[in-house]
């Protein structure tokens, strides 16, 4: 999510759960002072995205029943992050990553940067997000989707007509008022370009063409095209147009998803290899997946939750609706098709 938000990835990326940003510098600060007290090698480290965002209580619980503390290290968006684990591997900054997703995950599995953990509570629903070949190296957490979202009080104000689909972005207009992320530094953004290589297949490249000849803006990462360029961000910014999630606009009145753009995101867990507190890595992970954390992520982070049986939020299903199709592309294949058609994307958008 990532890109946060989630991300929020309102996750991953939303994601864009802005408003949860307080509560996770807290929720560390209180952890790293619990730390005071912790003995040597009480300790287990997680290397995260931007975006990460729980209440302090779940952290709490997890002290309590592992007797560990729990350090939190932020690595940027979730491409970062990626890049991050895949360039250290065997001499990671943590024991354990969360915030890869699908998209990027080939990043950290081909560098070999993970060990091999399967935690016996994945069987209860994250199972059905395993990667294939690698489903003891990283565990799904929770899932979303990225899509285009609106502004729709920025139109409404002007008695403007809003795009409809994110086909309309060939249309000026819209393209200009449009804020799109590059997918070589986003997750988001680079789940962005898989939605328009599996709906408009060869024509994808002329798609991006027009877009940016039209005046989109491209941002390298989702904060900033969320949060400051966006208009119904934080920043209330000047475009009404941005790459974000379906579950955005829970947290962001007045705006909405184009459902029809939608590419289906999973956030995992893993072991980093070489970590110097297996054991603790293993009862993370084994932790993320409890109901503890389950129940929050759609409050906190706006997102949905992997695991069978977790409640959802009164709402939660009408202010962030799962989209009736969205694309997917196995792992596997994104895997060996990322690198050229990243390639192909900065030559169509001339970067």
């Amino acid at each position: 999510m990532s890109d946060g938000y989630i991300r929020v990835r309102a996750g991953r990326a939303a994601r864009g759960a802005m408003i949860m940003a307080a509560t996770a510098v807290l929720a560390v600060t209180g952890l790293t002072a619990c730390a005071d007290d912790a003995q040597s090698g009480a300790e287990v480290t997680l290397l995260t995205h931007d975006s990460f965002a729980l209440p302090e209580s779940v952290f709490d619980t997890f002290r309590q029943q592992t007797g560990l503390t729990l350090k939190i290290i932020k690595s940027g968006d979730a491409g970062q992050l990626a890049s991050t684990v895949a360039l250290t591997p065997g001499s990671p900054k943590a024991d354990a990553v969360y915030g890869i997703d699908n998209t990027l995950a080939s990043r950290a599995i081909n560098a070999g940067a993970l060990e091999p953990y399967a935690p016996p509570a994945a069987a209860d629903g994250a199972a059905r997000y395993a990667i294939p070949g690698a489903a003891d190296q990283l565990t799904a957490v929770d899932r979303g989707d990225v899509c285009l979202n609106i502004d729709d009080t920025w139109y409404a104000d002007r008695r403007a007509t809003p795009p409809t689909g994110f086909r309309d972005l060939t249309n000026p207009t819209f393209a200009a008022q449009s804020v799109l992320l590059d997918p070589r530094t986003s997750s988001p953004g680079m789940a962005f370009l898989l939605t328009t290589i599996g709906v408009l297949g060869d024509g994808w490249q002329n798609y991006w063409k027009t877009v940016v000849a039209g005046g989109a803006t491209i941002s390298g990462d989702w904060t900033d095209a969320y949060e400051r360029q966006f208009s119904g961000g934080t920043g209330h910014g000047p475009k009404p147009i941005v790459v974000s999630y379906a579950s955005s606009p829970a947290a962001q009145p007045g705006t909405s998803a184009l459902l029809d753009s939608c590419f289906g995101q999973v956030e995992y867990i893993g072991i980093l290899k070489g970590t110097r507190n297996p054991d603790g890595a293993r009862k993370l992970v084994d932790f993320m997946l409890s109901q503890t954390v389950q129940k929050e992520l759609p409050s906190s982070m706006y997102v949905y939750p992997v695991q069978n049986g977790t409640p959802l939020p009164d709402g939660w299903q009408q202010r962030a609706p799962v989209p009736a199709w969205r694309v997917s592309l196995p792992p596997e294949y994104i895997a060996a098709n990322a690198e050229k058609w990243q390639d192909q994307w900065r030559t169509a958008v001339g970067r």
